[in-house]
């Protein structure tokens, strides 16, 4: 399929060019990359470009609560073995920063959207997705966001009969409760570290059994489905039973479920695992994430977690004791602005590490440190925290808005 053979409206190519040009006189000022505000303003001169944008593509829609910037980087990179992909590859995933991305894929193949989990429901119907993968719900932004168990209901009515194939974890009840609507589901055992939104039965509200990996609700009968694609130690298994090895740059367990539910979703579309998994090793670092800089004399690995399931799988990838840690906390608008989700972390894994408190909330952070019996010192900033640490390796772990202010610090 190619974009000549159903041309944008002259109302659209309006649009996407009045779009454009705001992004960039956006950009020109210093405003960031502009790809919101140029989508505002074309889907304000057009309603239904997003719609437009996206009906000569392939769409493959990426949501969850934790890693679908990474995953819709691992799916991008594993389709680019069949064509030319459009991708929102810095992040932007409302339908705005969505239509910005699409605007400026003319000529490519497949459209990879990460979507954010609570427009997940109106972009599908936008767009017309091949495949949609679902990853994970968890609690996050507790000011804005629903909760959890809303978000699935509302995933499991916006999908109930899509004609896509829907990539979903069988390791996360909320996940499996929203994708039993859909008659086309491939299951990927793509494993679920933080459990503790997931303890009572999405379906009948009954307390959860979890006997090792498995789950099932001992009240209506609601249990974990049987996977076709599993992650195993560093390889994929694929529904044939064939094991293909992992081989990423990006560090930790949860990156090989990412890269586990990728390659399901590149499967959807005719590329073979091991094609697929080999595209997956060109990705060194996701919109800073992961990044290794250097900083005062030392490295600093830059780390993104923004709630208490990714904070959970964050402390399971950084080096061991005693390597310094830095954290960084802010509560602005994109953080959602309530901090009580740092009482759902468990800190004392971080025990034997050096810890340095930074970030607006800072002292929110050094009461629940205190609490969990951590030494740590509160700094004014990177600089001086930074600076108490010894020479070599520090890990940096910040959630959203204190993540971007720490880029800019290290020019990254």
């Amino acid at each position: 399929m190619t974009g000549n053979s159903d041309p944008l409206t002259p109302r659209a190519k309006l649009a996407v060019t009045a779009g454009k040009a705001v992004a960039a006189a956006s950009r020109a000022a210093g405003r960031g990359s502009g790809s919101v505000i140029g989508g505002r303003v074309a889907l304000r001169l057009d309603p239904d470009l997003l719609g437009r944008l996206a009906q000569h593509l392939d769409v493959v829609l990426v949501s969850a609560t934790n890693g679908k910037t990474t995953t819709t980087r691992l799916v991008a990179e594993a389709l680019r073995a069949a064509g030319p992909v459009v991708s929102n590859a810095l992040g932007a995933n409302m339908p705005a920063g969505i239509t910005s991305a699409l605007a400026g894929g003319s000529d490519a193949r497949f459209g990879v959207i990460e979507v954010d989990e609570k427009y997940l429901a109106g972009v599908a119907r936008d767009t017309g997705p091949k495949c949609i993968a679902l990853l994970n719900l968890s609690r996050d932004q507790l000011d804005r966001a629903a909760e959890t168990r809303m978000l699935a209901e509302n995933w499991r009515e916006g999908l109930s009969g899509s004609k896509a194939v829907i990539v979903a974890n069988c390791d996360d009840p909320l996940v499996v409760w929203a994708a039993s609507s859909s008659p086309n589901v491939i299951w990927v055992a793509a494993g679920q570290m933080w459990k503790d939104d997931a303890w009572s039965c999405p379906s009948c509200g009954g307390v959860m059994q979890r006997p090792g990996d498995d789950w099932y609700c001992g009240e209506c009968g609601f249990r974990r489905p049987t996977p076709s694609w599993a992650l195993s130690g560093d390889h994929v298994l694929d529904p044939h039973g064939s094991a293909w090895p992992i081989h990423l740059q990006l560090p930790g367990r949860a990156n090989k479920a990412n890269a586990t539910s990728s390659a399901a979703v590149a499967a959807v579309f005719g590329v073979p695992p091991q094609v697929a998994l080999e595209r997956m090793y060109q990705v060194q670092a996701v919109a800073g994430r992961y990044d290794v800089v250097q900083f005062q004399g030392r490295d600093l690995r830059l780390l993104l977690a923004k709630n208490p399931a990714g904070w959970l799988e964050t402390f399971s990838l950084i080096d061991p004791p005693p390597t310094p840690v830095i954290l960084s906390v802010n509560a602005r608008g994109a953080d959602g602005t309530d901090t009580s989700w740092l009482w759902d972390v468990d800190y004392t894994r971080l025990t034997g590490h050096p810890l340095f408190v930074i970030g607006d909330r800072k002292l929110d952070l050094a009461v629940r440190l205190e609490v969990a019996n951590q030494s740590f010192q509160v700094c004014e900033d990177l600089d001086q925290a930074a600076s108490l640490a010894p020479p070599g390796r520090i890990e940096v772990i910040a959630n959203y808005t204190a993540f971007q202010d720490l880029r800019r610090r290290v020019g990254n």
